[in-house]
C-alpha cells in the first residue's frame, strides 16, 4: 500500500485526460454496488462486468456534456479518489439527454436504463422540498490508499463546493451500507429518507449549506 503524504494532495476538476483513470476507479468502487448488481443488473447476468464498464463510461461522458462537477484528489499528478455530483436545476439531473438513454440502452440494455431513470426520479421526487441542491452521485478511492482519510479529505472539498454557489441549499447523498452512513454523518449529514428500490433499501441524506458550522 503506498503511504501518501497529506500535505501534498490537492482536489481539482478532472480534465478530459482523467477520466481513463477516473472511470476505473468507479468500476473498482461500484462493482459490488447493492443498487447496481439487484436493481439495473442482474446476478446471474454474465455481461455484468461488460454492461458496468459501459454504465460508467457513459455516465462519465453525461457529465462531461452537461458541465457538471467532477472533482478529484490528486497527490501530484496522480488521481487517487474522484466524486461526481449532480446539480439539480440542469437538463442533465430533470430529464438525461437522449443521446446518452440511446448509448446505454445498447450498452446496457432497455429495461436496465429504465429501471436507472427511475431510481434518479424517485430520488428527486424526495428531494424536491430541498429546492436547488447538489447530488453526489459517485464517490471513490483508489483501493490501494484506502484507510488514509482519502475519502474524508475529498468530501471535505466538496463543501468548499457547495459554499461557493451561495444558491445551492446544500448536498444529498443516496447510501445502502452501514459503514457509508457513519462516513456522511460525520460531516454533517442527515438523514431525511428511507428509500427502497426492488430488493435493496437505503437512506437519502442532505448537507445543508449551514450545517458544517459556516456562514453563508
Amino acid at each position: 500500500m503506498r503511504v501518501l503524504q497529506q500535505q501534498n494532495l490537492a482536489v481539482k476538476y478532472l480534465t478530459p485526460e482523467d477520466m481513463r483513470v477516473a472511470a476505473s476507479l468507479l468500476y473498482q468502487a461500484y462493482h459490488d454496488d447493492d443498487v447496481l448488481r439487484s436493481v439495473l443488473f442482474a446476478k446471474d447476468d454474465s455481461s455484468y462486468e461488460m454492461k458496468l464498464r459501459a454504465f460508467i463510461r457513459e455516465e462519465l461522458a453525461s457529465f462531461g456534456q452537461g458541465r457538471q462537477p467532477m472533482v478529484g484528489l490528486f497527490d501530484g499528478s496522480n488521481l487517487y479518489a474522484v466524486a461526481c455530483v449532480l446539480e439539480s436545476e440542469t437538463e442533465l439531473q430533470a430529464s438525461r439527454y437522449w443521446h446518452w438513454r440511446l448509448r446505454l440502452m445498447l450498452s446496457a440494455g432497455y429495461l436496465q436504463t429504465q429501471q436507472l431513470i427511475e431510481k434518479e426520479n424517485t430520488i428527486r421526487a424526495a428531494l424536491e422540498e430541498y429546492g436547488h441542491y447538489y447530488f453526489l452521485a459517485f464517490i471513490a478511492v483508489d483501493p490501494h490508499v484506502q484507510g488514509q482519510g482519502l475519502g474524508h479529505y475529498l468530501l471535505s472539498g466538496l463543501d468548499d463546493l457547495i459554499s461557493s454557489n451561495k444558491d445551492i441549499n446544500g448536498m444529498a447523498v443516496f447510501i445502502t451500507q452501514t459503514s457509508q452512513k457513519a462516513f456522511f454523518l460525520g460531516h454533517g449529514y442527515q438523514v431525511i429518507k428511507q428509500l427502497s428500490f426492488e430488493k435493496v433499501t437505503g437512506e437519502l441524506l442532505f448537507k445543508t449549506q449551514q450545517s458544517d458550522g459556516s456562514e453563508n
